[in-house]
């Protein structure tokens, strides 16, 4: 299904400040579509001066009448002169009588969608709410208060007073809905009315009388502790002074408070404030955030530990009298290194997938005494981008480049001067890696038996899914291609 800015943009006659008033707009649909108990449609026109839906949302506490979305369909006959109307006029329009929808009468309004631009208001969508009359009844008095909040809220859309940009974005997990508790205040920041689980909310924090008719400000200071700091924007959030988000905290309870300011033509009358008891939510994101870093610490520790091997086998290295007990330690370190680099970049960051061309960059450093070897000079460069890698496939590719670009430089250029050429083609389904040198190259068809070669096998083959080819370029100098199918990669994670 295409996105809201695709639909936006397909249609070409919105810029990017339009969408991004849309996505705000449509971003609280569902505020909208319950406080309405309504369906709730956004349309943008089109080129050939029809409307198309863009976004859609279902009331949660009431029937839809779309039982399959509309979103991406033009206006419907029956509704485009309305929208068109409240499109071009400014004004929100109501329909005249019942609109039958599927044999089900319905209440249409169509509001204009308007944006303040070089001091004038100009209309860049419409927004259409669909009640559902057939399951009319007697409205409670939280219902006909629900409704003059949406009434309000669509007054503030048709005279660009709504959404405010100015309100903090992408809230936190459990940001609180009209269902979850809701407080209207009066322009002085009275409580003229408290849903019953807004009042519930505000029983747990300690607060035991009724909120109606009580300044909330003054509730909020009775519940707080006195010698404990408290969110910063707690103050303007209560008040109701400016669309904020803050957390309340008392007697181990802790609930997620959103402010609506309400306007009349710019003129504040009063606010919306929804509640949401978090406590649970807020125990498991403290709960996460001391589990990731447990998990940096101890990538941190065996980094450090695996740091320390390696320092070990260095110095046996250097004390070893002989030739091969040498080599084999020097490259025992060497590799011991290259799984330490991925453990100090899993250290820095709380995501447990690692930017692999940080980690590649790294890892050619390990390689860089080798080069430095008497009569070899050896010049190692890479192009591409490997793009970010599970943890997990992160160490076993780390080591096995690392043991193909060592080879490349022990054995392709040993004793001459050349390059070592690292490619890394990605695409969404696979990544492809060569490593090349300009040294004397293979016997072709002939593959070395050491130990390298075996790691390498293993690794690529067994750990990572893939497929491994050494060739000879044109009779002089080595390439090895490896290729990892990165669905495997997925599966495994699955």
């Amino acid at each position: 299904m295409s996105t809201l800015s695709d639909l936006v943009y397909a249609q070409g006659r919105s810029s990017e400040e339009d969408v991004e008033w849309l996505h705000r707009l449509a971003g609280d649909g569902q505020l909208l579509a319950d406080l309405a108990s309504a369906d709730i449609v956004l349309w943008v026109p089109t080129s050939d001066d029809s409307f198309v839906a863009v976004a859609h949302t279902r009331p949660s506490g009431a029937a839809t009448l779309f039982y399959r979305d509309i979103v991406g369909d033009r206006v419907r006959p029956q509704w485009r002169t309305q929208v068109r109307e409240a499109f071009q006029t400014g004004v929100i329009v109501d329909s005249a009588s019942p609109d039958w929808f599927e044999e089900t009468p319905t209440r249409v309004r169509a509001v204009p969608v308007a944006r303040k631009q070089g001091g004038a208001l100009q209309a860049i969508g419409v927004v259409t709410r669909h009640t559902n009359l057939g399951e009319a009844r007697t409205p409670s008095r939280q219902q006909i208060t629900f409704n003059e909040c949406a009434d309000d809220l669509f007054g503030m859309i048709a005279s660009g007073d709504f959404p405010d940009l100015s309100a903090p974005t992408s809230p936190r997990r459990g940001a609180p809905r009209a269902s979850d508790g809701l407080v209207r205040l009066d322009v002085d920041g009275i409580t003229t009315f408290a849903s019953p689980n807004a009042l519930s909310a505000f029983n747990r924090l300690g607060f035991e009388d009724e909120l109606e008719g009580e300044s909330l400000v003054e509730v909020v200071t009775q519940i707080l502790p006195t010698k404990r700091q408290f969110d910063e924007s707690l103050p303007v959030v209560v008040t109701g002074r400016a669309p904020w988000r803050a957390d309340l905290e008392a007697r181990g309870v802790t609930v997620s408070l959103r402010t609506i300011p309400l306007r009349d033509h710019g003129t504040r009358i009063g606010a919306i404030l929804l509640c949401r008891d978090v406590t649970e939510i807020r125990h498991q994101e403290q709960e996460l955030i001391t589990k990731d870093a447990t998990i940096r610490e101890i990538h941190h520790r065996v980094k450090n530990n695996l740091q320390t091997v390696a320092s070990l086998l260095r110095i046996q290295a250097r004390r070893s009298h002989s030739d091969e007990a040498r080599d084999a330690l020097t490259q025992a370190m060497r590799r011991v290194s290259a799984i330490a680099v991925v453990h100090d970049t899993l250290s820095e960051g709380l995501a447990q997938n690692v930017d692999f061309d940080e980690v590649f960059a790294r890892v050619l450093k390990l390689v860089a005494e080798v080069a430095a070897a008497p009569n070899t000079r050896a010049r190692t460069h890479s192009t591409g981008r490997f793009g970010t890698l599970p943890s997990e496939y992160a160490t076993p590719l780390a080591l096995a480049l690392t043991e193909l670009v060592t080879n490349a430089v022990e054995h392709g250029l040993a004793g001459q001067e050349g390059d070592v050429e690292i490619i890394a083609d990605r695409t969404d389904d696979r990544l492809e890696v060569r490593v090349r040198d300009t040294g004397s190259g293979l016997p072709e068809g002939q593959v070395g038996r050491g130990l390298g070669t075996q790691i390498v096998r293993t690794l690529i083959q067994g750990e990572l899914g893939g497929t491994i080819d050494w060739h000879t370029i044109m009779g002089s100098g080595t390439e090895v291609t490896i290729d990892i199918p990165l669905r495997y990669i997925e599966r495994s994670q699955g």
